[in-house]
């Protein structure tokens, strides 16, 4: 049982980065104008980098391919996210309770992200299978 929690955790949150990227890809210009709503310089360069790293740092969670690495620029793209886009929305009489869902949603992601950078991507993971051919060395946790 244990084996598949570690491919089973790394998919969930995966996903999210995964479906978030995605759906910025898709819908850029409403995802830019927001952005460009929230006071965000150049908010088309900045949305390019967020799409770049949630899906490659999704992908990369997802297979286990360094996955201390991908944790820690997730993390990185999440906290400023969080600040910037939820947290600062939580005094707003209307949409305060749902934006205090979502910062807390992101603070559940991150430790999530932490574990991931201190422990790494655990059963079923590419740098696993390769270190065992001899392709790779051994899958490092990230020092934090």
């Amino acid at each position: 049982m244990k084996n598949i929690l570690h491919p089973l955790s790394r998919f969930l949150v995966a996903l999210i980065f995964l479906l978030s990227g995605v759906g910025k890809l898709f819908g850029f210009s409403d995802t830019a104008q927001m952005m460009a709503g929230a006071g965000f310089p150049a908010p088309s360069v900045f949305l390019v980098g967020a799409i770049g790293i949630e899906i490659i740092g999704g992908m990369l969670l997802l297979v286990g391919y360094k996955t201390g690495y991908a944790a820690v620029a997730l993390v990185v793209f999440l906290i400023p996210a969080t600040i910037i886009f939820h947290a600062s929305g939580i005094t707003d009489p209307v949409h305060g309770q749902e934006q205090m869902i979502n910062a807390l949603k992101n603070l559940a992601i991150l430790g999530a992200l932490i574990k991931f950078a201190a422990d790494g991507a655990g059963k079923f993971a590419v740098d696993n299978f390769a270190a065992k051919e001899n392709l790779l060395p051994q899958t490092e946790q990230v020092p934090i």
